[in-house]
């Protein structure tokens, strides 16, 4: 047997902070670089000590990874096989165009093209690829053309760091502006006439906060400042209406939101405030003539309504209901076209599309057979429509586009996701489960398995969970997955608490004051797997992501004895630390999703009491895989680093422990469609590995 390599260690180096005369001890603050802001836009300049340790790490993680190295090339290919390297979108019309997507076989970034209305004469207005060449990392934020289609403005990050610079190309000649618009929150948007673009800048601590116009083929030096949001716990983003005369500025924090307008028609005036921020108070808005379209939660409509305001007068005393609240229907979004508005909604925790016709408020939904499926809506650029595109997949399916035409309600299928080396949905089964919590809710969980998998609790499990922000994790189609389920996984989604899978409520109960249900629901969910014999606590290796890496890092402290591993990607686990330094890009914003630890002693002993990083015992764990990346600016890289270290210096047991941090990348991991696998196999061969697959 190949003797394992000795793990390295951090060396403790005790800090005693002290916040409402209560004293902590953190041995490993130290890894937290003080010129951090200067390491995301520029990573050779990290603290020569923490660069030593976190190398170490990742020469550890690689020596014990190595036996699966040759896992690792197969998962890889596999899930590259089941990717179509020359795919491409299909084409969104816009007047005389349609504007589309494509890869190149090989191809690692997108290529976005322009044909005719009919498809005919391809033209290549950015080539990903090109871009890209030489750059360790590189990921392109968005892509917009103007109305008159004669101008084209792209983003990229070429650090992982997320400070996107946004470029401007002339579609006549193809060229580049000679200047850049740098440190953006990504992409911008065009006046009705093409000439000048509104977009959002970002301050030295990475947050969104100043709204600029800039006059195309001027210098940006001339740039106007349109707002700026002083209050640090505020983002601020730029869109535009589905009928492209509002150009909608939007400031918000994780439960509070207000929107100002500017008239796409006149880029020059000022911005018109719709209503004021309200604390709890959410809202976001579309147009058709001179009404606007409000998505809100006002007036207790826990689960959203729809409300109409005029133009001239929108402020919330001047709002009419059009779909009002139904509690247990959550609203999720709503688009607005000349004859009639879209909304995707959710109740019993599945998605559904409903059809509002304006002129006479009759509505009908588009039905979809299948116990577990995920649906998204594309806006596409035209307002003067009677067609929408929606896509569907489910667990066994893989994704399918569709218009549909609102009048006649026929569904005209336009592209199917193609899996080159095969796939047959009758091979698996996809089943909703609902897992019982101590409080006597029930936890809906998806599950996708192999059909000749035994269910008799011998079956290793990979067990997802996010929970956070409200955001519910469809159960869609993973090629990914399907490398884990064909070895004899079952592959299961917990939609616990924290996210809004059951509705509004089901968000509220799983944050702030209530965040430990979140833990809970997914200790819920993995015990019932393992009472319905669908696999074995020694079986169940959790999985999560930023987030979600808090989550299984809580239940790692709190239930270690029912799992047998746990990977923890970007893992958000330094909650408390995180949540008293305001200095931080997310940490104000993110207040009102975990309390404010600094002001409010409650939170600070909530937060405490299950932050991961602070929870750390002297007991045996299971094994862990952390994953970080070092310009992220989402979760910084410290936070692995330093829960990894005391896990290192805590735990007893022999089990494996590791810490990779990408040191060229930020909160996505590797850049390209390509790269990004070999992570996934690495993770995907670590789950293995500890099932006694590898």
């Amino acid at each position: 047997m190949t003797k394992m390599p000795f793990p390295p260690r951090a060396e403790a180096r005790p800090l005693t902070l002290e916040t409402h005369g209560i004293k902590r001890q953190d041995d490993y603050a130290w890894l937290r670089d003080d010129n951090w802001q200067e390491v995301m836009r520029d990573p050779s300049v990290l603290n020569a000590d923490i660069r030593a340790y976190l190398e170490a790490e990742n020469a550890y993680q690689k020596a014990i990874m190595a036996p699966t190295e040759a896992l690792q090339d197969t998962l890889y290919a596999e899930m590259r096989g089941r990717i179509k390297e020359d795919d491409s979108s299909v084409p969104s019309p816009d007047g005389p165009y349609a504007y589309g997507i494509k890869y190149v076989t090989g191809g690692q970034h997108p290529q976005f093209v322009r044909t005719s209305r009919d498809g005919s004469d391809e033209t290549l207005l950015l080539d990903g690829d090109k871009e890209a060449e030489g750059k360790a990392y590189f990921r392109i934020a968005g892509a917009s053309h103007s109305t008159d289609h004669g101008m084209f403005a792209w983003s990229f990050d070429d650090k992982g760091s997320e400070f996107y610079t946004l470029r401007l190309r002339d579609l006549t000649t193809g060229k580049d502006a000679d200047y850049d618009l740098k440190d953006t929150f990504g992409g911008g948007v065009f006046s009705a006439d093409g000439k000048y673009l509104f977009y959002v800048r970002q301050d030295q601590n990475h947050r969104p906060s100043k709204l600029y116009r800039h006059e195309i083929g001027k210098d940006p030096a001339t740039d106007v400042l349109v707002y700026e949001e002083q209050d640090p716990g505020f983002f601020m983003s730029v869109g535009k209406t589905q009928s492209g005369d509002t150009v909608l500025v939007h400031i918000h924090d994780h439960e509070t939101s207000e929107v100002r307008t500017i008239s796409a028609h006149s880029p020059l005036d000022p911005p018109h405030l719709i209503a004021a921020r309200d604390t709890g108070v959410e809202y976001s808005v579309e147009d058709n003539g001179d009404l606007y379209y409000i998505l809100t939660n006002v007036d207790g409509a826990e689960d959203f309504k729809i409300v109409t305001a005029p133009k001239a007068t929108p402020g919330r005393e001047f709002w009419t209901d059009l779909v009002p609240h139904k509690p247990g229907r959550l609203i999720l979004s709503h688009d607005v076209y000349k004859t009639f508005m879209v909304r995707l909604e959710r109740e019993d925790g599945l998605p559904r599309i409903v059809i509002h016709r304006l002129a006479d408020n009759i509505e009908h939904r588009i039905a979809f057979d299948e116990e577990a499926y995920s649906l998204g809506l594309s806006g596409g650029y035209e307002f003067d429509t009677t067609e929408i595109r929606f896509s569907y997949s489910s667990m066994t399916t893989p994704s399918r586009v569709y218009d549909y035409n609102v009048e006649t309600r026929e569904r005209t299928l336009r592209k199917e996701q193609e899996v080159p080396s095969g796939h047959n949905p009758e091979d698996y089964v996809t089943r909703r489960l609902h897992a019982p919590a101590a409080d006597g809710e029930t936890v809906p969980v998806s599950l996708l398995y192999h059909k000749d998998t035994p269910l008799d609790g011998s079956a290793p499990c990979l067990l997802y969970g996010y929970g956070a922000y409200g955001m519910s994790i469809p159960a869609s189609f993973s090629t990914g997955a399907l490398s884990l389920v064909d070895r004899g996984f079952v592959y299961a989604i917990a939609h616990i608490r924290g996210g809004k899978d059951k509705g509004f409520a089901w968000y509220k109960a799983g944050r702030r004051e209530n965040k430990k249900n979140t833990f809970t629901d997914f200790i819920a969910a993995a015990d019932h797997l393992v009472a319905e014999t669908f696999t074995s606590h020694d079986r169940i290796i959790a999985q999560g992501g930023s987030a979600g890496g808090q989550l299984v890092g809580a239940v790692a402290n709190m239930a270690p004895e029912k799992f047998a591993g746990i990977i923890a990607e970007v893992p958000f686990v330094d909650v408390l630390a995180t949540m008293l330094d305001d200095t931080l890009p997310l940490t104000p914003p993110e207040w009102p999703e975990w309390g404010n630890p600094i002001t409010d002693e409650a939170a600070y002993k909530y937060i405490a009491s299950y932050s991961p990083y602070d929870n750390v015992e002297a007991k045996d764990y299971p094994a862990i895989f952390a994953v970080g990346g070092l310009t992220d600016p989402r979760v910084t890289y410290w936070e692995p680093a330093k829960w990894v270290a005391k896990l290192r210096a805590k735990k007893t047991g022999d089990s494996v422990l590791m810490l990779k941090t990408n040191m060229e990348a930020g909160h996505g991991g590797a850049s390209g469609r390509f790269e990004s696998l070999k992570e996934v196999a690495l993770v995907q061969a670590f789950a293995l590995m500890v099932a006694g697959k590898a």
